[in-house]
This record gives C-alpha cells, structure tokens and sequence, in this order.
C-alpha cells in the first residue's frame, strides 16, 4: 500500500522564526509528544542535516501532528542532526528497520539506489520551475521506482535541498580552469565524483556532518551545498567565496522502510503520508525565503560572492564526455524522462 498525497500547504514560517524556532525547540535527544494512550506502533524519524535546516522543524512539527492525528496510536521519535549516525550509517538502518524513516539528498540515497543520482545531472535544471515539475512528475515516479528496488520507499513528496554552488576558501571558482586539480569536497556520491573530475579537480567523499572539521582542517579547500546549508553549517567561518554555479539541484527524500510502513493500517498510512506531504511542501516555501534573504546575510558574515561562467563549465562537461558517459550510464529511459523535463542536453 503506498500514501496518499496532499497539496495541501500552509503559510511558510518567517526566517527568524524558523531558524530560532528550530534551533531552541529541536533538543540533542529524541523528540516526543504525550500519547492520549499507549502506542501500537513506535517509530523513529532520522535526518543527518544541521538543526537549522529548516527540514528539521518541519518534520518534527509533522512527527507530533501524525502522534495527535492518530490518537497516539502511532507514536513518532525524531533523531535529527546526525544523531544516529552518518548519512551512510542512517541509509544501513532505514534498509535494515533500524529506523523506520530516514530524509537523505538523493546525490546520498543513490549510493543504495543509483537512478536516484538522475536529478543531480551537471547543469541539466535552469530553475526551480523545472525541477519541481519534474520530482512532481514524471522524474520523481522515476526515482520512486528505482529507491523501491532498494528496499526502500518515498514517504512524501521531495523537499528541497537547494541549487548548489561552490565555495572555496583560498580563490574564487568562476571557469573551469580554476578548478584544475582544486580539492574539493563532494557528498558521497559518484555522479558528484565525476562531475569535478570531469571538470579537472580532485573530488574527496566526506558526510556532511564531517564537512566543517575537514574545511577547517584544510583536508579539502573548498566544498559545494546550497546557501541553506552553507549557513545552517556554519561553513562562512572556514570559507571565503561563494561561487553562484546552480551547478547542481539536489532534492530531499523521505524515505521509509518498506516492511514497517506495510505494518501500519491502512488509516495510519493516511495520516502520515498526509503529514509529511505537508511538512514537505512547507519546507519548500521555507527554503524558497531563506534563499532570497541568504546571500546578504551571508555577505554579512564575510562571505564574497562571485558570478560564475556557467556555459564554461557545461562546454567543459560536454567536452570531457560527462554527458555521454551518464547518459549511457542511466540508459536511454531515464535520461528520456530527464530530458522531457530539462530539454536536450549535450
């Protein structure tokens, strides 16, 4: 049995409220709200993004609507920030019931299930327009098909990790050839591996909740995440620029185990489909504000923003054989479903 989904939406919280509101009302331990009885079903909810995300808020927010919508027949403890582990060591859990949901990138979740990496295609969306539609569409039961094959499933309707750009802590990045042999840090993912190799840097593997200690360090010089999450992870205080590439947008999927989602009545299901559909939609509205108030508040903190060649860096991944190869890669229907949405690409 799979969710019902809503499009349901509710007015987006304001920058300070969200931000605050999280960052005081999401403790470092489980969150959980009175039950009106004792729960037939305990679950877990887990995320690896820093606490001022606004995904956090959102999903703790839903946890306690699906514990009080049920009755507190479904009881729902949230672990976010990492609290359970790496994104590598969550995905282990969600797969072995663990946990019963996880939100993971899908540049992570595509470790376990490959055509997950389809929306992380170097350059493929020109906006938000674009990529909506098509996790909304035609992408997304796309991408549901393939998590499913993993053992996995799509609890809700995709949230949003941002457009990514590059930041670097010792030179702009504006063309291709100042990324030459550039260490870089890159989610686990090899779609993300290959795009800067292809574009001549040294790509290095870290999780994210490894990301600030490995800048600090000077183990990688630069790294690349949308402005949320450059500002949720405090990375203006080990980074210089930011380089505005939209190189890559990389959705958030909720996902579930398949065999506990299968244990609760059909009711049950409702509601927490219903839930996180709600919480997803928020998010985005969230991310949507956060995104047009970042870049001064990060200017703020010291950050230098650069405008990037962006049809550079695309000639040099069309050059370096990037597209062919994941197209080939993907096969011929997943990227026919990428390009009915991005249009052609090289």
């Amino acid at each position: 049995m799979t969710f019902k989904h809503t499009t349901d939406r509710s007015t987006a919280l304001s920058r300070r409220s969200l931000l605050a509101g999280a960052a005081a009302s999401i403790p470092l331990f489980a969150i959980g709200t009175g039950r009106a009885r004792a729960a037939e079903f305990s679950f877990k909810v887990a995320t690896g993004q820093s606490l001022t995300q606004p995904i956090n808020a959102r999903l703790e927010q839903a946890c306690a609507r699906i514990q009080q919508a049920s009755g507190g027949r479904l009881e729902m403890k949230f672990f976010p920030a990492s609290q359970l582990g790496s994104d590598t060591d969550l995905i282990t859990q969600v797969r072995s019931g663990g946990i019963e949901f996880l939100n993971i990138a899908g540049s992570v979740i595509s470790t376990v299930a490959a055509g997950a990496a389809i929306t992380n295609v170097g350059f493929a969306f020109a906006d938000y327009d674009q990529a909506w539609r098509g996790v909304d569409g035609a992408i997304g039961e796309y991408v549901k098909k393939q998590i499913e094959k993993a053992g996995l499933q799509i609890a809700s309707k995709a949230s949003d990790n941002s457009f990514r750009q590059i930041t670097s802590a010792t030179k702009p990045i504006k063309n291709p050839a100042d990324l030459k042999d550039y260490r870089i840090r890159v989610p686990v993912s090899p779609i993300f591996t290959s795009l800067f190799s292809s574009l001549g840097a040294n790509p290095t593997s870290i999780n994210f909740n490894e990301l600030y200690t490995a800048l600090q360090t000077k183990l990688v010089d630069g790294q690349e995440n949308g402005l949320v999450a450059i500002d949720s992870g405090k990375l203006y205080e080990v980074q210089k620029y930011v380089s505005e590439t939209n190189h890559i947008w990389d959705p958030f999927w909720l996902v579930g185990n398949r065999r506990a989602i299968a244990r609760l009545p059909a009711d049950l299901q409702e509601i927490v489909g219903r839930e996180f559909d709600r919480a997803s939609l928020e998010q985005r509205d969230d991310v949507a504000k956060l995104n047009g108030s970042l870049k001064a508040q990060l200017s703020a903190k010291g950050l230098v923003f650069e405008a990037a060649d962006k049809p550079a860096f695309r000639s040099a991944l069309t050059a370096s054989g990037f597209y062919k190869t994941w197209k080939d890669k993907f096969g011929a229907e997943a990227w026919s479903v990428l390009e009915s949405v991005t249009g052609e690409l090289a």
